[in-house]
């Protein structure tokens, strides 16, 4: 009982939408009438600025890491990677907001604050160094989980449930940016201006 709760609980976390609260609560703005129409904090960015982005990017990554840490806390024999999944699904398909939820990269980048704080701060390096060359967000998220599992892949192939989650996770990062893809390919993608 105790497992199913634990991951109830994850999922729920995972499904509170930063976005849409920040963007109704501060700015009277239902940031999914607007831009790429998505929850996620690169949406934030566009459509409510900077502040806004940061604020929402904090809490999405901060919904992973809790996830990550609910087992512990709720005392259930679990793996924190599992409970941190359940968190993606959740910001991805969230319960309360019509399952229209983010791309969950940021969620997934809080899975590993909790459980791998080096692979983490890599990936915000190696993020921000693609985000300054390419200025697409949605290239630079794709190419965080390509080195993620890379990284794995020589360092922790020993970790079966790490390598099995960020395959997962690099699997959904790559299909919820398939149109992102085209319009890179096109060259019609929005790049950002503030960096």
């Amino acid at each position: 009982m105790i497992f199913i709760i634990t991951i109830l609980l994850a999922y729920l976390v995972g499904s509170i939408p930063s976005g849409l609260i920040i963007g109704k609560v501060f700015y009277k703005t239902d940031i999914r009438e607007h831009g790429s129409k998505n929850l996620g904090g690169t949406n934030t960015f566009r459509t409510l600025g900077v502040k806004a982005g940061l604020v929402v990017t904090a809490m999405d990554i901060l919904k992973g890491t809790l996830a990550t840490q609910l087992p512990l806390i709720m005392g259930a024999d679990i793996h924190p990677l599992a409970a941190g999944v359940a968190a993606v699904f959740g910001h991805m398909y969230p319960v309360f907001a019509g399952f229209r939820g983010g791309k969950a990269v940021a969620t997934s980048g809080g899975i590993l604050l909790g459980y791998h704080p080096l692979l983490f701060l890599l990936l915000v390096c190696v993020f921000f160094l693609s985000l300054y060359l390419s200025k697409y967000v949605s290239l630079s998220s794709m190419v965080a989980a390509a080195v993620a599992l890379l990284y794995t892949l020589i360092t922790d192939i020993h970790d079966i449930p790490l390598l099995i989650v960020l395959s997962v996770i690099a699997i959904f990062i790559f299909i919820r940016h398939r149109a992102n893809i085209k319009r890179i390919i096109d060259k019609t993608e929005p790049k950002i201006k503030w960096l």
